[in-house]
Parts: structure tokens; sequence; C-alpha cells
């Protein structure tokens, strides 16, 4: 199962990898859902299968509704894909600095941090989630709030980059 995690893990930094090198939005929205099911998928894996399906499912509904809009918006005639040059340059330039900044902070990493719940836990009559959603819910209100104001402030930031100068299919005519 940690060699699960392992791949969880690579998948997540290569998919936040090409969303930050990509500057096409038909590209950078399939980088985003790579990003968001690896990143359920590690969810998963440290006992919180119920809340991983829930944050899926609205990411899924929400924020990619999101990005094909602006996609649309951002109507290009050739868009840079992840093989182009620059886009290639940018790939490998944000691979270094992964790649410094973990050789950086290798000493600090625990081994027990890749564990998995049901690895831990081999008598326990609880599963890592149930005792989760009641936190987020009763002492992480707070952050659903903030959560909630981080995501309408990236639609409005999403919809104004994707403007741009005025071309697009909502121009002013």
């Amino acid at each position: 199962m940690t060699y699960i995690m392992y791949i969880f893990m690579f998948g997540l930094i290569a998919g936040l990898v090409a969303v930050a090198s990509n500057p096409s939005p038909y590209f950078a929205a399939f980088g985003l859902v790579v990003v968001s099911g690896m990143g359920c998928g590690i969810l998963v894996g440290h006992g919180a299968p119920f809340l991983s399906l829930v944050l899926f499912l609205i990411y899924l509904g929400g924020m990619l509704v999101v990005f094909a809009y602006s996609a649309a918006l951002a109507a290009e005639p050739h868009p840079e894909t992840l093989g182009s040059r620059p886009v290639l340059l940018s790939v490998v330039v944000y691979a270094v600095a992964v790649v410094t900044g973990a050789w950086m902070f290798w000493g600090d990493w625990f081994s027990n941090f890749w564990v998995t719940v049901d690895e831990v836990s081999e008598l326990s009559v609880f599963r890592g989630d149930t005792a989760g959603i009641a936190l987020m819910y009763s002492t992480g209100g707070l952050m659903l709030v903030v959560g909630a104001w981080v995501l309408l402030l990236t639609l409005f930031v999403v919809l104004e980059v994707s403007r741009g100068l005025g071309r697009g299919a909502l121009r002013a005519v």
C-alpha cells in the first residue's frame, strides 16, 4: 500500500507541474483533474474515503465547470501543448525546483507519514473518516467558510485572467 501512496504523490506533483507550466486552459484543466484524482487517492489511502468522494464530486461539479467556461472564453486557434518547447522548458524548471526542494527537506521526512491508516490500527473499531467528518463540520466550520471564500475568489480570478483584452466569444461589439 505504501507503493500506491508513492504513486499517488508522484502523480500529484506531476499534475501540479503540468498545471503550473501550461498557459493553455485546455490542458491545464486536464492537469487539474489529475491533481484532484491523485489528491483524493491520497485521502482514501489515509482513511478518508467519504471525504475524498465528497471533495472529488464538489471539485468536478464546480471548479471544472468554471475552467470549462473560461476555456470557452479563451478560444485560441493554436493552443500550446504539453510537448511544445516553451511549456517543456517550464516543466523542466518546475521539476528541478521540486527536486531541489525535496532534496533540501529530505532529512525532515518521517516514514510513518507514508503508512496508511489501515496499516496502523489493526484492532481499531472506527474508520479514519468517521471522526474526520464530524470534526470538519464542528470545529472546522471556519475552514469551510474560508474554503468557500477561496473558491469564489478563484472563480473571479479565472474569469478575469481568461477575459484577456476583450478578444473571445463574448466580446463587446
